[in-house]
């Protein structure tokens, strides 16, 4: 059983990781190698096909590498394209229940459920029916369940795709109020093919043929 990263600085390593899938000669991934080591938004841009999906995979332990070592030291929450794939239950408030880990009494529970609507800019939301979110209240609903589990670094793949420009900007700036958090420490590692997303984050790095690129901030990154 996964021991608990509660209140520490999540850090996720890969060294040397190379994948490919069932069938496929070609590495999907080769020798990939970064680290990221404090909290923050961080940002892996590529083309479709690139291997960004499947690089959250790896971190996230849903596949294992062919060759070389993932050292995690982190609870690991994800955020899908889709929020529809991901939320189960009819209205905020049991979608946020059943994300809870731990015994809690009611007060607790009560308390924890504000807090992270709070948090994600969904105050009041509770009692609110699922289909009557709009895609972005749904994703920012998905990221308030990984709150609510205690998750202390977030993978988000592509969350925005489905999004028009006003939810997406508001997705954004949640995460970045919530890697802002100094008293949680709190990791996102956000993937995009949208380059105009890049100016969010506090670094970015580029996944091409297989390898990724080193950290670069938004402002110096050059899109090869």
């Amino acid at each position: 059983m996964r021991e608990s990263f509660e209140n520490e600085i999540p850090q996720i390593r890969f060294e040397d990781v190379s994948f490919s899938y069932s069938g496929k000669k070609e590495n999907l991934i080769l020798k990939c190698n970064f680290s990221i080591k404090e909290p923050g938004f961080w940002m892996v841009v590529g083309k479709n096909g690139s291997g960004k999906s499947t690089l959250l995979k790896l971190i996230n332990g849903i596949i294992k590498p062919k060759n070389g070592v993932i050292v995690s030291k982190a609870n690991i929450g994800m955020v899908f394209q889709n929020p529809d794939h991901q939320i189960l239950m009819p209205n905020c408030r049991s979608e946020l229940l059943i994300n809870i880990n731990q015994k809690m009494c009611d007060y607790e529970i009560n308390k924890k459920i504000k807090n992270v609507l709070d948090q994600v800019g969904m105050t009041g939301f509770e009692k609110r029916p699922v289909h009557t979110l709009s895609g972005g209240q749904k994703q920012r609903l998905t990221i308030a369940c990984a709150l609510i589990s205690d998750k202390n670094f977030i993978l988000l793949d592509e969350p925005t795709a489905l999004l028009d420009q006003t939810s997406q900007l508001k997705v954004l700036k949640t995460i970045k109020n919530l890697t802002r958090n100094h008293k949680k420490p709190l990791s996102a590692l956000w993937i995009t093919h949208r380059y105009e997303e890049l100016t969010h984050a506090d670094a970015v790095a580029e996944l091409k043929n297989g390898f990724l690129s080193s950290w670069q901030e938004p402002s110096k990154f050059q899109y090869n």
